[in-house]
C-alpha cells in the first residue's frame, strides 16, 4: 500500500500533505467532509466503493450550504477518487474522507463567502470499528444534540463534530461503546455520529429529518432494502428517550458503523440481550451488497 493523498490538484505523500498551522479550519471549524467505504474482495481480487457518487453529490449539498465550493463536478471527483485508490494499491478495506475546508488565515475573518477553499481527499485501512457481530451497549448522553437552527447537521461540517467528541468520550467513561443524544425536549436525534433504528413489532422505526439528524446514505440503504428484500415500512417520526428500552431491537447505521446491533442501553437489555433477527437479516443483506455478491445492487458499488 503507497501512503498517497489528493491535495489542491495534487497526488502527494501523505507526509507532505499539510496545511499552514493559520488555516482557518483548523481554528474554526469551517469545513465539510465526507466519509466513504470501500470494501476489498479476496475472492474477487477487487475494491468495491459503496455509493461514491452519492455521496459526493451530497458533498456538493453541503457546501453550498456552507458557502464553500467543489474544485470539480462529481463525475471527476469520482474519477480522482478511483485514481487515488489504484494509486495506493489497497487490498483491505478502505476509508475514503473527502474534506472542502475554508484555507485562509484566520485572525477575525468569518464571512464564509470572502474565504479560500481548499480540498483534499485521504484514505486509511479500515474494518470494522464496533462489534457488529455481538453488538454494543449505549448510553443515552448527557450532551444534547446540536440544534439544525445552530449548525446545519445535514452538512456534515467539521465543527460540529466536538458534539460527537464529547458524547463517545463520556460513553467510553461510562464503558459504554456509543452514545445515544437526544434533542432538547427528550426525543432522540442519533448515534454520537451514526443514524439510529428501532424495531418494534415487526416494522422499523427511525428519527425523522426534522429531529437534527444527518440524513445518512446508509440510513436511506437499510430503508430501502427493509422495504424492497424483507417488506418491512420504515417510519420516520419523533422517538422518545423512553422508547428505547421498549424496542425489541435498536441499530445504529452509518458509513463507519455500518449495521451495528445495540443489546444494551444505559445497562438495559434491548429485548432478549443479543442480536434481533431482523437486524441480523438486514445485516446480511448490506454485507453481501458492499462486497460486490449482489448483482441486483451492482450499480451502487464502483469497482477497483
Amino acid at each position: 500500500m503507497n501512503n498517497i493523498v489528493f491535495l489542491n490538484g495534487k497526488f502527494v505523500p501523505y507526509k507532505k500533505a499539510v496545511v499552514p498551522i493559520s488555516t482557518h479550519a483548523l481554528h474554526y471549524g469551517t469545513g465539510c467532509f465526507e466519509g466513504i467505504r470501500g470494501y476489498w474482495n479476496s475472492k474477487a481480487k477487487k475494491l468495491y466503493v459503496f455509493r461514491m457518487a452519492d455521496h459526493y453529490r451530497r458533498l456538493a449539498r453541503s457546501c453550498r450550504t456552507l458557502c464553500m465550493h467543489l474544485p470539480a463536478p462529481v463525475p471527476e471527483l469520482c474519477l480522482t477518487t478511483v485514481e487515488l485508490l489504484r494509486r495506493c494499491s489497497y487490498k483491505q478495506g478502505v476509508y475514503i474522507r473527502p474534506l472542502v475546508y475554508k484555507s485562509d488565515p484566520t485572525v477575525t475573518r468569518f464571512n464564509l463567502d470572502k474565504l479560500s477553499d481548499g480540498f483534499a481527499i485521504l484514505t486509511e485501512p479500515l474494518g470494522h470499528y464496533l462489534n457488529v457481530s455481538a453488538g454494543i451497549g449505549a448510553i443515552t448522553s448527557s450532551w444534547l444534540r446540536v440544534s439544525a437552527r445552530m449548525i446545519p447537521p445535514f452538512a456534515k461540517p467539521t465543527g460540529i463534530y466536538l458534539n460527537t467528541a464529547l458524547a463517545k468520550t463520556e460513553a467510553e467513561a461510562k464503558g459504554a461503546s456509543e452514545a445515544i443524544l437526544t434533542n432538547p425536549d427528550g426525543s432522540v436525534s442519533e448515534g454520537s455520529a451514526e443514524n439510529i433504528f428501532l424495531v418494534k413489532a415487526n416494522r422499523l422505526f427511525t428519527p425523522s429529518l426534522d429531529q437534527n439528524i444527518l440524513e445518512g446514505i446508509t440510513r436511506n440503504t437499510i430503508i430501502e432494502l427493509a422495504q424492497k428484500e424483507l417488506r418491512i415500512p420504515t417510519l420516520q417520526r419523533k422517538i422518545m428517550a423512553s422508547e428505547l428500552a421498549a424496542a425489541d431491537e435498536v441499530f445504529l447505521t452509518g458509513t463507519g458503523a455500518e449495521v451495528t446491533p445495540v443489546t444494551k442501553i444505559n445497562g438495559v437489555k434491548i429485548g432478549p440481550g443479543r442480536v434481533g433477527p431482523i437486524t441480523h437479516k438486514l445485516q446480511d443483506l448490506y454485507f453481501c451488497i458492499v462486497h460486490g455478491q449482489n448483482p441486483k445492487y451492482a450499480h451502487w458499488l464502483t469497482v477497483i
